[in-house]
Order: structure tokens, then sequence, then C-alpha cells
């Protein structure tokens, strides 16, 4: 659940006459496409403009293998951010989202018996912060869900750092899976400054599991559903085998991780699904550029625990 975006995407610095291309993102759809391909039945819910614009990216949400049931269409000004990336990861972001369509999202929106039978329900600290409605949206899916996912995605652009501390206490009782990243996130955050504090912090606050994602160096695990009843571990990261674009590789993560743990895998074998995805999907520009199938990222995953180091473009 959360905000979708259109994604105007340029090769060059933000200039009058650049060339660019139009996308369709935001972290709500990024995290729901990963899902679908990495297997599970994922619908999404979020609020989209009832004009041909609002069609047009609902048909893209099909295309992307995730059901169009719970969107909901009204009229208003839709959600659209420019980027301007290069393969070292130096980006720019512009973001024209205020008063959008896609922060009216409200608890009236969240259907009980949807949220309730899901396998997973996936927010972020995005839908939070957008608007007052879109918070008590995620609180009431929180409390709803049978396993309430958590990616803080603090945006200091949208929310302070105290505000998002507090909702970050406030939920993690109520969390399956709390996904932030080390070390932005767990040190205005958690004010912690590794990333096995930070994953014991989020337990001890009541999460039931965390994922601490640590960018090229590998992920922190704790938690109960781990292999051979073990408290917590690391994963490495899976190198990339081509970087174009970084938008969109935490989504990949969170999505597949969900997805596999939905579909049984323990929180150790689906993190690393969730990281060969993430690496994979820089390949590709835009958020969802680049969404690899799941068997591209078993394969991905299986070469490189075998030792096979990726060529890299």
């Amino acid at each position: 659940m959360g905000e979708i975006l259109i994604e105007v995407a340029t090769d060059a610095p933000f200039a009058h006459g650049v060339p660019a291309q139009l996308g369709i993102s935001g972290d709500a759809l990024n995290v729901a496409a990963a899902a679908a391909s990495a297997g599970a039945n994922v619908g999404l819910l979020s609020v989209l403009p009832d004009d041909d614009l609002g069609t047009a990216i609902a048909a893209r949400i099909r295309e992307l293998g995730v059901s169009t049931e719970l969107l909901k269409f009204r009229t208003g000004q839709q959600g659209v951010y420019l980027m301007h990336c290069d393969p070292q990861g130096q980006r720019e972001f512009s973001y024209a989202r205020t008063g959008s369509v896609g922060s009216t999202l409200g608890p009236w929106d969240v259907d009980p018996g949807v949220f309730s039978a899901a396998g997973a329900v996936v927010a972020g600290g995005i839908a939070c912060a957008i608007s007052a409605s879109s918070r008590a949206a995620v609180l009431k899916a929180a409390a709803l869900a049978k396993r309430f996912v958590f990616d803080p995605n603090f945006r200091p652009r949208l929310t302070s750092a105290e505000e998002a501390s507090e909702l970050l206490e406030a939920l993690a009782p109520q969390t399956f899976l709390a996904t932030p990243s080390f070390p932005g996130e767990t040190s205005a955050l958690l004010a912690c400054q590794s990333p096995a504090e930070a994953a014991a912090k989020l337990r001890g606050l009541g999460a039931a599991n965390v994922a601490v994602t640590c960018g090229a160096e590998g992920i922190q695990l704790a938690g109960g559903q781990l292999d051979d009843s073990q408290d917590s571990s690391w994963i490495d990261a899976i190198p990339a085998p081509s970087v174009v674009d970084q938008t969109g590789a935490g989504d990949a993560f969170v999505g597949t991780l969900t997805a596999r743990m939905v579909l049984g895998d323990s929180l150790a074998v689906a993190a690393r699904y969730g990281a060969a995805a993430a690496s994979l999907v820089v390949g590709g520009k835009g958020g969802t550029g680049l969404v690899p199938t799941f068997e591209e990222t078993s394969s991905h995953a299986q070469r490189t625990a075998e030792g096979e180091v990726p060529s890299h473009a």
C-alpha cells in the first residue's frame, strides 16, 4: 500500500531540452512488482486519478502481474518525480507530489476482510509521511495484518527524524518484519551505530524479525524465522552484473523477501533471494525498468552462492 508516482528519468542533469524517459514507479509499486515476480499473489492499494493517466497507470500495474482490484480512482492530481542518475549512484530527485491524489489514501480505503486475510501487508514510511489520512491507513492496516512488513524509507523532505522515529517505535510491536537501512535510517531513527545494534533494538521494541540493509556490504538479520534456531545472522550482498540505476533496489529486496517468506522460505533464504533481486534490478532504468523473474533471481543467487562472480558492465 502507498503512493504511485509518474517517473521522469534523464541521463543528463536537469535542464531545458534534456531528453527524458517516462515510467511508473514509487516504492509501493516497486515492492508489489518484485513480490509478484517472486511468486506471490499481490494486490496494490493506492489512489489514482480518474482520467486517462490513471487508466494508463493501472494498465502498467497489470503488466507487472499485480492485481488492480484494490485500486481507488478519484479526481485529483497525479504525483510526479524527476530523476537524474548515473551508474555510480549519484542521483538528483525533484518531486511534485504535495496534495496528490495518492495522498488522499485513508483508513476508509482499507478493507478489513482483505487486509486481515492477506499473507502479508507491506507499507513504508513514505506512505505515512505524505498525509495524515495515509498514515492512519497504514496504522489501520498494521493492526489488521497477520504479518505486517514495514520499511521505514525515511525521507527528510517529507518528515522529521523525530516523527519517523516515533512512528517506527509505535509500529514495532505489530511488525512481523522491519527493514531499515544502515547507516542512514539506523542512525537517524534508532540512534544505533551498527547494524547488529539496530536489529537488536528493533527486536527489543517488539519487531518479530529485522533485516537491516547495508548497501553493498550485505544484510544483518535477526528474528525467530531464521534457520537452525539462530537469533541473528549476516547475509553478504550479491554483486550486480550491471549497474545502470540504483532506484528501486531496496524495494525489490523488500518485495522479494516478503513474498518468499509468505511462500514458506526462512528469513535467511528469503533474504538471499531478496539480495539477488536487488542486485539485478539496478541493471535497468527506473523503479520498474527491470523486474527479474524468480527463475532469474534464483539462478543469480545460486551462481553467486557457488562462488561465481558476475561480470560487471
